[in-house]
């Protein structure tokens, strides 16, 4: 009887860092592959996550980490959402289903997660720009080191880019450029004959030719001649005289998930001379799992998932999500005006102008990753008469402030920011938390600034914005669903700069600014139950303030707190400065503010990050009670209540 053979010790199992990648063989980094991927796909089942992007990678990954010596070569990621294969063969496997959980790894590159993190992103496009900086520090110092960056084609769509190459293109220092290209938007299609011509232009031979024709060349006087005509065939043959002009060596395109094109072709990079180079990979977004490669735009960013049957799991809310109540009522507004437009950069599936799109195609605009242009495209739209609502994430509206200042609130052009995800997100952490819009936009004269409370709310504020033709506005709403409340069948707009009451009291006002009001009713009961009672009024507007209702509730209350979901220099500062100005705060009047806390929070579940960030409805009770001079025994007595109820 023969003895079993015990089963193979599976690659994976046996790397623990990218040094254990150096001496396998093709055979087995293709063997490597297919397992990081099977446990890219498991890891993200359990978690939820980013999933198509990295496993459009994984080979690319593994021939990075073969061929370079990382960390001592700077391998920097764009965006940072394909880094999970990454994460997996730097020593982070044990925690990989720890992905975007509280105390878990991040889900984008993170400096102080890991020394293969040595630049942290979430946002597109700053990938050059960084290794640039890597580069030029590794040659101010003397170092012998490779530095890479890896950007995806839809990250190349941003100026910053062009920018950055264009700089090291001037500059002429070493750097490696990887151009991810997982959509076929640059690429004609990869076969043998650009398979050759990839790994001749990257080899040394090659390089010497080219280097002895040029010598001829200029011999002869031709060299201008020469440069061109090689510029040219090479850019028929392989689209990369834009680089090139840009003053990149072009190597590509190849067959991203052919290790056997990838690994000399890198190998050829690493070992060539020193000026800049940019390699164009070809790559598909969720490689390897059929799910994914049938629909790579839901498996973008997936929930928990069945492996089998790729099912996501549903939410269980039966209320919309703020995003589809925002394109409903944007819908219903372009329908009654064919002025209104819309206009996204990159994000018409997280803004909702997908639906916007589909009702009216001719009318909705996606401009790629670049926030700066969309800002001033809706700018120049609106000069001439149109109704443009800019979608953008209060993250990354970020990215296109003095846009926002100097094209549009200077001007006093009425374009219409919808600012999704505003205030804390959850799974994504810091990098995408919508914290400091209320600040950034309530300091520019003129902008009209509102919050949403409910989906009503924030169907009225769409209505409100359409109306607004002679200043511009914005209004904010938070990721995730409504309260459920009912809508009525006509939305009517808001009277400009007027908040509401909710609830009256005699004792305590509590000021809330978007979504925050249903803790701060919450609050309001607990208190009343202890003897304390508290008004609630709904600001809706950061600007311009309600400053008749403001003055009220402090005059007719002993203790006034504002409540919002944004960082410290915004409502709760506007509110103050009015009471300032108005001399309410000399009468005794006192006024607690309750903001996100001064820190950059790390990803939790929503209702955690709340509150860690102590703006849940047993801190705004606490914080009322503590303005009352009441002891800390009340506070408990108040939370038990909460608890209990």
């Amino acid at each position: 009887m023969s003895a079993k053979v015990p089963p193979k010790t599976p690659i994976l199992d046996t790397i623990s860092a990218p040094a254990d990648l150096k001496n396998l063989p093709i055979d087995r980094l293709k063997a490597l592959a297919d397992e990081l991927r099977a446990e890219t796909i498991d890891a993200v089942s359990v978690t939820g996550g980013h999933l198509g992007a990295g496993l459009g990678v994984v080979e690319l990954t593994t021939a990075l980490h073969h061929v370079f010596d990382t960390p001592t070569d700077t391998l920097i990621w764009d965006v940072g959402h394909q880094c999970y294969p990454h994460k997996i063969l730097t020593g982070r496997r044990d925690r990989i289903r720890t992905l975007r959980q509280a105390g878990g790894l991040s889900g984008f590159t993170k400096r102080s997660e890991s020394e293969y993190d040595p630049f942290g992103a979430a946002h597109a496009s700053t990938s050059i720009s960084a290794a640039l900086g890597f580069a030029v520090a590794r040659d101010l110092k003397d170092e012998d080191r490779n530095v890479i960056a890896v950007i995806g084609d839809g990250s190349m769509s941003a100026g910053m880019a062009y920018e950055a190459m264009n700089n090291a293109g001037h500059i002429g220092g070493r750097l490696i450029v990887i151009l991810n290209d997982n959509d076929m938007s640059i690429a004609p299609p990869v076969g043998a004959m650009s398979h050759y011509f990839a790994r001749l232009v990257s080899s040394q031979g090659y390089r010497s030719i080219r280097k002895l024709g040029k010598g001829v060349a200029k011999a002869l006087r031709v060299e201008e001649a020469a440069r061109r005509a090689e510029e040219y065939m090479r850019g028929m043959a392989m689209g990369g005289t834009l680089f090139e002009e840009m003053g990149f060596r072009y190597v590509g395109p190849i067959d991203g998930h052919d290790l056997d094109q990838l690994v000399p072709v890198l190998r050829n990079v690493r070992d060539g001379d020193n000026g800049p180079v940019l390699i164009h990979v070809v790559t598909q977004k969720g490689k390897g799992y059929a799910p994914a490669e049938a629909s790579d735009d839901k498996y973008h960013g997936v929930a928990k998932f069945n492996v089998i049957t790729g099912e996501q799991q549903k939410s269980k809310a039966d209320a919309p999500s703020y995003t589809k109540v925002f394109a409903g009522q944007l819908i219903r507004e372009a329908e009654a005006d064919s002025r209104v437009v819309g206009v996204t950069a990159a994000m018409p599936g997280g803004t909702g102008l997908d639906l916007f799109g589909e009702r009216f195609p001719d009318r909705m605009f996606d401009v790629g990753i670049a926030e700066q242009h969309a800002v001033t495209f809706a700018a120049g739209l609106a000069a001439d008469g149109m109704k443009p609502f800019a979608a953008i994430y209060s993250t990354f509206l970020q990215r296109g402030y003095d846009q926002v200042v100097h094209d549009v609130a200077i001007q006093k052009l009425p374009v219409r920011f919808a600012i999704d995800r505003a205030g804390l997100v959850g799974a994504d952490g810091a990098t995408h938390a919508g914290s400091f819009d209320i600040g950034y936009l309530g300091a520019l004269p003129g902008m009209v600034v509102m919050a949403a409370a409910d989906e009503l709310e924030l169907s009225r504020m769409v209505r409100t914005a359409a109306l607004i033709d002679d200043a511009p506005s914005a209004f904010r709403y938070p990721r995730g669903n409504g309260t459920g409340i009912e809508m009525p069948d006509v939305i009517e707009a808001l009277e400009i700069g007027k908040g509401r009451i909710v609830r009256e009291g005699s004792r305590i006002a509590i000021l809330s600014l978007g979504t925050r009001l249903e803790e701060s009713l919450k609050a309001a009961d607990a208190l009343a139950a202890q003897g304390f009672a508290t008004t609630v009024a709904d600001a809706r507007f950061a600007k311009p303030l309600d400053e008749d209702l403001i003055l009220r509730l402090a005059r007719e209350h002993e203790v006034l707190v504002t409540v919002e979901e944004g960082a410290v220099g915004g409502f709760g500062a506007f509110v103050l400065h009015l009471l300032a100005e108005k001399g309410a705060l000399d009468r005794g009047l006192r006024v607690r503010t309750m903001t996100l806390p001064d820190v950059f929070q790390d990803q939790e579940a929503p209702f955690d990050m709340y509150e860690t960030a102590g703006l849940n409805a047993r801190h705004i009770a606490a914080k009322a009670l503590e303005a009352m001079g009441k002891d800390e025994a009340a506070a408990e007595r108040v939370a038990a209540a909460l608890i209990a109820g």
